[in-house]
C-alpha cells in the first residue's frame, strides 16, 4: 500500500471559498473514482492557509490507473477548470508514502 500526501496552499484569505468549490465540484468525482480519503483536513495552525489529503492505494499502478480515470472524467474537467478561473491555489506539494514495517493502520 502506498499513501499520497497532499498539501494545497491557498491565497490568503480564500481557503473556505476554495474548500467550497472543492466540496461541491471536486469532491464527489474524486471520491467516485479514488474512494474515501484517509483524511481530508484544513490545517489550524502553522500555515493556516493550507489543506491536507492522503489517498491510498495498492500501488503505483493502482495509484496511476486511477488517477488517469479521474483526469479523463469529465466533473473533475469541470472542477479543474473552475479552479483555476477562481484562482485561490497558490502551491502544491505531493508526497508518496510508504508505512512503515510495524505500522498496522
Amino acid at each position: 500500500m502506498i499513501y499520497d500526501h497532499r498539501t494545497y496552499v491557498c491565497r490568503p484569505g480564500t481557503i473556505q471559498k476554495h474548500l467550497t468549490l472543492y466540496g461541491t465540484y471536486g469532491y464527489p468525482a474524486q471520491r467516485r473514482i479514488l474512494g474515501a480519503p484517509v483524511i481530508f483536513a484544513q490545517v489550524e495552525t502553522g500555515d493556516v492557509n493550507s489543506f491536507v489529503h492522503v489517498w491510498t492505494y495498492d500501488d503505483a499502478a493502482d495509484r496511476a490507473a486511477k488517477r488517469a480515470r479521474l483526469m479523463a472524467d469529465p466533473d473533475w474537467q469541470d472542477y479543474l477548470r473552475r479552479s483555476a478561473e477562481a484562482g485561490y491555489l497558490v502551491s502544491q506539494t505531493n508526497k508518496i508514502l510508504t508505512p512503515a514495517p510495524f505500522f498496522e493502520g
